[in-house]
């Protein structure tokens, strides 16, 4: 299968669909889970969707190393090259690699503002204009309304997607359609809210918010934690 028909097939449009479009270029969007859950396979999964329609994508990894979020992309990219018998593996593998940009910040490290600063020294200094930035284990705990409001504003500046993984915990209050969300004082820099759900052998997806539509409809996908893929659920 040729990369456009397993962009074309690929659960990702269901999300998009779901969420009336998807997230939108100077949107941002968050994906909540406890930890383990699989909050970095489903940006991985969204990063690599658009890395396979030729997109930029900045990888931000706080408190792991590049290896470590690179090793998810490996191990995805393995299982989609198998899953769906992709042509040409070789050369997509280096038309992701030169199309994607990982950068890590140590624990107590990371700042709105580093990240600002960094993805317009990559656009202006190294011809990298991002698409999408994942930012995996944002620290929202600590974050002020200000750095939401920075990265919303550079969002924009930049015309791309910005995708975080937030961590809830087991006393994190149940706010939001019934499930536990940390991030209801950031509600209105966040246009997109996905919480994962472990159930049995596969992981759930749940909108707990889709822009300003007030009618939030099921997902029929989820994430398969062997694979770290994305499927179609069986219980549609």
């Amino acid at each position: 299968m040729y990369r456009k028909d397993v962009n074309e097939r690929s659960p990702l449009r269901i999300f998009e669909r779901s969420i009336h479009g998807g997230l939108g270029r100077g949107n941002l969007g968050v994906v909540i889970a406890r930890a383990g859950v699989g909050k970095t396979a489903f940006l991985v999964d969204v990063a690599l969707d658009d890395l396979l329609r030729g997109r930029k994508v900045l990888h931000v990894a706080i408190g792991h190393a590049v290896e470590h979020a690179r090793s998810f992309y490996d191990e995805t990219f393995r299982e989609l090259v198998r899953t769906a018998d992709l042509a040409d593996a070789a050369a997509v593998r280096l038309s992701v690699e030169k199309n994607r940009h990982i950068h890590s910040y140590q624990p107590g490290t990371f700042t709105a503002a580093k990240l600002c600063a960094e993805a317009r020294f990559l656009r202006e200094h190294a011809d990298f204009a991002p698409d999408t930035l994942v930012v995996d284990n944002f620290p929202f705990a600590a974050a002020e309304e200000q750095d939401l409001a920075s990265i919303h504003a550079l969002a924009r500046e930049l015309n791309a997607e910005v995708w975080f993984s937030a961590l809830s915990h087991r006393d994190t209050p149940t706010r939001t359609a019934g499930y536990p969300d940390p991030l209801v004082r950031f509600d209105r820099f966040l246009a997109v809210k996905i919480f994962l759900e472990s159930s049995g052998d596969s992981v759930r997806l749940r909108i707990l918010k889709d822009h300003e539509n007030p009618d939030v409809g099921d997902l029929s996908i989820e994430l398969d934690p062997r694979t770290l893929l994305l499927r179609e659920s069986a219980e549609r």
